[in-house]
């Protein structure tokens, strides 16, 4: 939560600012931007590396078909999610961006240049990073690698350190200097005219989406869909305060008991799809990536987005346990998937940050309807 009050204040203070600032305080920060956009960069396939690579090598050594059917469950439901926030986006996004102009079609000012660049280039290219992780995981699986597993959960803190210490801390410093760039080109009234409509439409499909897995999962043990949702909402309002799935997991284990799970799958399930099941954050980041899109003026396409949605759901799997992690592990195929420059990736992580809460939530009880279906095919209880 103080890093959302800081992104919010450094949203709100980049556009008072930018209104009357001298070029010298543009060119300061858009200095520092630079650089700023620059690490980050290089972050992404170390962040994708340092993550996937251990996850993969955890969900490898757990072989047995409550495994398989519930990483492909939860990624199938992941992969849904985000399609639906596409096709939901390009019904209603230009209806309700219609009166709106498009950034690319604005009349702004001279850009400010910054004093300097620093070019810092990326260690591996992301979908490398990402075939690498994968051949990685699988192979320290197969071999039971315990020397290269204790380094990469090594390397894993070390990038999550590098995070903690140097990129979210200065998240704020960087998106004050980019709303203040907005201001001073006169196009932040469209962004943010736009962030207002995007929030609505996101809040309504993540309600959407969890009556839609609990009426599934209510074909699977026979219950009033609404009654386990009921049962659920304590998993929901803590993940909404922690914003964290791992700090939510008794909570969400106890629920999903309650609701007539056999404990060894609830034990089993509900931990896993902790870092897996990602269906809020993936509604979430495809909404905000499509919404720029057509603020930008850019092309897009069914095929694109299902390309997009589909690595997603891979490169989010246990993302970091801080705030806007899933957001930083999705930087990689918003830039080399849908093409994302540097300011459409920083209203991205603002966009996600303001609403973090909210994702993590759904997720979280989206895990819980998860569990009533595999419950059904490996638990020992009979529904009630």
């Amino acid at each position: 939560m103080k890093l959302l009050i800081k992104i919010l204040a450094a949203i709100g203070l980049g556009i008072l600012i930018g209104w009357f600032c001298p070029s010298w305080v543009g060119a300061v920060f858009n200095t520092f931007n630079g650089i700023f956009s620059q690490f980050l960069g290089f972050m992404i396939p170390l962040i994708i590396v340092g993550f996937v690579t251990p996850a993969i090598a955890d969900v490898g050594n757990r072989a047995g078909k409550l495994l398989v059917a519930t990483a492909l469950l939860a990624y199938v439901a992941t992969f849904f999610a985000g399609m639906l926030s596409y096709f939901t986006g390009t019904l209603s996004f230009p209806f309700l961006m219609g009166g709106e102009e498009s950034l690319a079609g604005i009349e702004s000012t001279a850009p400010i240049e910054p004093y300097f660049t620093v070019e810092i280039p990326t260690p591996l290219p992301v979908m490398t990073a990402l075939v690498l992780s994968f051949m990685l995981g699988l192979g320290i699986a197969f071999i039971k690698g315990d020397t290269l597993r204790r380094g990469f959960d090594e390397f894993r803190e070390i990038v999550q350190k590098s995070i903690n210490v140097a990129i979210i801390p200065l998240l704020p410093l960087y998106i004050f200097g980019i709303f203040l760039n907005m201001t001073v080109e006169g196009q932040v009234m469209t962004i943010l005219k736009t962030f207002a409509k995007v929030i609505v439409v996101i809040f309504v499909l993540h309600i959407f989406i969890l009556v839609l897995q609990y009426c599934v999962a209510s074909f699977f043990n026979r219950r009033n869909p609404f009654k386990m949702l009921k049962n659920m909402l304590p998993a929901y309002f803590t993940a909404l305060g922690t914003q964290s799935s791992a700090a939510t997991i008794p909570v969400t284990l106890e629920r999903t008991i309650k609701m007539g799970v056999d404990e060894d799958v609830a034990g089993f399930v509900i931990p896993l799809c902790a870092t897996i099941h990602m269906s809020g954050s993936a509604l979430k980041i495809t909404a905000c990536a499509l919404a720029l899109l057509i603020m930008h003026n850019e092309p897009y396409s069914v095929g694109m987005f299902i390309h997009f949605v589909a690595m997603l759901g891979i490169t989010m799997v246990a993302a970091p346990g801080i705030p806007g992690g899933a957001i930083m592990a999705a930087l990689g195929p918003l830039g080399t998937i849908l093409g994302f420059d540097q300011q459409m990736l920083a209203l991205m992580i603002a966009l996600y940050i303001a609403m973090d809460s909210f994702g993590t939530a759904c997720n979280v009880t989206g895990d819980g309807a998860l569990a009533v279906i595999l419950n059904r095919f490996f638990g020992k209880k009979k529904p009630a």
